[in-house]
């Protein structure tokens, strides 16, 4: 038998298998299209039908569908290049959790709703990041991991209504978090996980 004879057989490409999503990415996006239904971005028929897409969704490509028209972060957590998370709740409370990109400034606002910005699953490319908490008769709770720190910035007011619970000085090479505080009525909390 000749080498023509013994041409290698051609084996059909392997299939891509597409990143499996999780239990925390399905809820990452189901809070951003609160947030989008919140400012009035969506309507809420569309939030719900979204939401039952987003609880069914098994892989990132089916997440990232139901809020590329939204803008913002993808729902792998990658920064889309904004510097900036604005967090005002209308409708519903926003809950900021699980794997996401902490930019350098968040802007939370609330009167009656509550807002939660937790960072103890997100990745942070920044040593400072501001967080300017304003709440009404609502609350704002922040929630960072063990290691991080957290001042409250000597600008805010009514500093009675804040209660920092983290420490204020961050370990080596972890970020430090500098609340600037407007609550009236309701509270700002901020908790620290322990190791």
């Amino acid at each position: 038998m000749s080498d023509a004879d013994q041409l290698p057989i051609p084996t059909a490409p392997e299939p891509r298998v597409e990143p499996r999503a999780g239990d925390a990415d399905r809820e990452a996006v189901a809070d951003r299209l609160r947030i989008a239904a919140g400012e009035g971005r969506i309507d809420l028929g569309e939030l719900e039908e979204r939401l039952d897409r987003a609880y069914a969704a098994r892989t990132y490509g089916e997440l990232d569908a139901l809020v590329t028209d939204l803008g913002g972060r993808p729902a792998d957590g990658a920064d889309s290049g904004d510097d900036v998370l604005v967090l005002k709740p209308k409708l519903a409370n926003i809950r900021q959790s699980g794997r996401w990109t902490v930019p350098s400034r968040i802007v939370a606002e609330c009167r009656m709703m509550h807002i939660e910005i937790d960072f103890t699953e997100a990745v942070c490319p920044h040593r400072e990041v501001t967080v300017e908490a304003t709440c009404g008769a609502g609350h704002i709770r922040l929630v960072v991991p063990a290691g991080w720190g957290v001042r409250v910035d000597g600008s805010s007011t009514n500093t009675g209504h804040i209660v920092n619970k983290a420490a204020e000085a961050a370990e080596p090479g972890a970020p430090t978090v500098t609340v600037v505080g407007h609550p009236r009525s309701g509270l700002i909390k901020i908790k620290q996980r322990r190791h």
